[in-house]
């Protein structure tokens, strides 16, 4: 990994591995098998102004079986927002909204370099790293902001799974999950807003 920030490496990452993510990926029979992987790296905490928090998140590429990397996914306690930038590589962004077992809501954001994409409030997301090379990632969130990784893990992964099928990218849905509409994409942003307070 590579942190052209001298902050960054001030702050220990948190690691998370893959026993921390068995319950949620698709290929359970790999990951049986598989050694206990680093999969993803979280610095938190490098800024800290007028109530927002400032954290780097690096996933970098490999495959979970058949499944692309992702994130573990979570909801936000008290229906909290968050801001992500994408700093190097490519990534997807699921956003899920969900009442009980059913899905009321569900798109995904296709994102590189540059781009920001912002977690609406009621939704639960899971970021992806399809792409070859590493995905770092930055993220604006409240001080204040919890995050629930509960109903995700219950579900055993959000409602939609990323796989890889001969040379493409396949969505599959998760059984898990009733009434599962038919996955949309968004655009994202291309400039930072330049008022957070809709964060808190």
């Amino acid at each position: 990994m590579v942190y052209k920030n001298k902050k960054e490496l001030e702050i220990m990452p948190v690691v998370r591995f893959l026993d921390d993510m068995k319950e949620v990926l698709y290929d359970k029979k790999w990951a049986k098998t598989a050694p206990n992987l680093e999969l993803y790296f979280m610095r938190r905490g490098i800024k800290r102004e007028n109530g927002f928090r400032y954290d780097v998140t690096v996933l970098p590429f490999q495959m979970l079986g058949k499944e692309f990397v992702k994130t573990k996914g979570h909801y936000h306690v008290r229906f909290r927002q968050e801001l992500y930038q994408v700093l190097e590589g490519k990534g997807i962004f699921l956003m899920q909204k969900t009442r009980g077992s059913s899905v009321e809501d569900v798109y995904a954001v296709k994102a590189k370099k540059g781009d920001f994409i912002i977690m609406p409030p009621y939704y639960g997301h899971v970021t992806i790293n399809p792409g070859k090379q590493e995905l770092k990632m930055a993220n604006w969130v409240s001080e204040n902001c919890k995050s629930d990784y509960s109903f995700v893990a219950k579900k055993q992964g959000a409602c939609y799974f990323a796989i890889k099928e001969k040379t493409r990218l396949k969505w599959v849905k998760n059984e898990n999950y009733q009434d599962i509409p038919k996955l949309r994409f968004e655009k994202p942003l291309q400039k930072m807003p330049k008022d957070l307070s809709f964060l808190k």
